[in-house]
This record gives structure tokens, sequence and C-alpha cells, in this order.
């Protein structure tokens, strides 16, 4: 705080402001400022320079820092992709993450060093909205029947549960994912369970996003076609579903 005063009308960004949303778990050295006029550097204070929007500013415990987006579009230049899907991922636990404000700023981001780079790490984190399930599932199982693989069941219940592909004979199923049907932190939870639950009944289960069938279909059904052969090898036969 003081060094946000000394420096007014400067607020606490970077590394800093990371670390004030809790995004970064350990405090940085020195403390980055963000100030719209160009100032001289003083240790421990680095203050860069930028026209901030009211948007991109906020005030956490009283100090005035950077928004969690432009927080992360300042950091994007010199952190590697794994970091940004971390603090990502932290901001949404912490309920910070609003994808909207990051869309918003990139729009105006203009060329920032960082735009770029925090647009493809926030690919991961995009509802497939676009993407229908019934799609995903048609996609799924030509890639599958092309490969030469036993047709799966679709949409079968299983031990109480609805499994979208299932392969009797191997006591293996595959979900399907669409991020914007298993969002909520209820789903997340509800979905390790029946996992837990198919797996004490023998049954083994993968996901396989929408996003990942587009980046690599012919690693995602190889893998697929390698869990059947290794069921096949390690299981005897099984009753037929109820």
């Amino acid at each position: 705080m003081a060094a946000v005063l000394a420096n007014s009308p400067a607020v606490a960004s970077h590394k800093t402001a990371a670390w004030i949303w809790g995004l970064r778990r350990s405090r940085p050295e020195g403390i980055h400022l963000t100030a719209p006029t160009r100032r001289h550097r003083r240790r421990p204070i680095v203050v860069h320079f930028a026209l901030l929007a009211p948007e991109d500013r906020a005030v956490i415990d009283g100090i005035p820092v950077t928004s969690v987006a432009r927080t992360m579009l300042d950091l994007a230049p010199g952190e590697p992709t794994r970091r940004l899907h971390q603090m990502i991922e932290r901001a949404e636990e912490r309920g910070s993450f609003d994808l909207r404000r990051f869309d918003r700023l990139l729009a105006r981001a203009g060329g920032h060093p960082g735009r770029i780079k925090l647009r493809h790490a926030l690919d991961t984190f995009k509802p497939e909205s676009a993407t229908l399930r019934s799609d995903l599932e048609k996609r799924f199982r030509r890639l599958v029947l092309a490969a030469g693989l036993p047709t799966p069941q679709t949409n079968v219940v299983v031990e109480g549960f609805e499994l979208d592909c299932y392969w009797e004979a191997e006591g293996f199923a595959v979900e399907l994912d669409v991020y914007a049907t298993h969002g909520s932190r209820l789903s997340f939870e509800a979905d390790r369970e029946r996992a837990d639950d198919l797996l004490l009944a023998g049954i083994e289960m993968i996901r396989v996003t929408g996003k990942r069938l587009d980046r690599e279909p012919g690693q995602t059904i190889a893998r697929v076609a390698a869990h059947l052969e290794r069921r096949r090898r390690t299981i005897g036969p099984r009753r037929s579903v109820a």
C-alpha cells in the first residue's frame, strides 16, 4: 500500500498483483506497479507504464491492483503456458475468474506481447458451446468404426449409470466430456463418485473431451484401442448388461 500511495495513481500489478489475488503462492521479490506516466525505477519497486481502462483495475484489501485478466495478460510474455493454466485454475477456485472480462480485455489489447499467448491458454477453459454432445458422440463413433474397433453400446445404463460409450466384453467405457455440461462444482464431484462406483463394479472409464478429439483424433482412438486390448488380456468374460 505504501508503494502504491507513493506512486499514485499507480496500482499493484504483474507478479505483485498475482500474489495479492492468490494466483501465485510465493511472494515475489520487489514490488511491481503500473502507472499511467513513466517513472524512474527505485528498488525494490518496479514501475511499469500503461494506460489502464477502468475495468482493468480493482481493489483488494484496500490496495488498488490490476484485475485478474489484466494481471495475467501482463505476466503472459514471461510465463510458460503451464503456469498460466495453473493461475487460471486458481482464479476459478477463488471465484475471481470471469471469461467475459478476459475476452473484452483481449479484444482491446492490441499489440500487447502477452495477447496471443494468453488467448491460447484460455482456449482450454472455453465452453464448447458450438459442439453439441450428439455431434461429439457421432464423431467419436465414426472414428472408432474407421479404426476397426468393436462397436460400443451408446447411452446405455450400466450399474445404475448412463454411459456414453460402453464395451461390455471388456468392461470399458468412454465418457465424452463437453465442458458446458460438466462445469459446476457439484457435477465435478458427482462425476468422480460415479467413476469410483464403476471401478468397484469392475468397469474402467476414461474421459475424452471434444477439444482433445479435435486436436489429436488418431492418438485418442489409438489409446482407446490400447485400453481395450489391455482389458481383454486382464479380465475374463463379463455378464450381460441388465
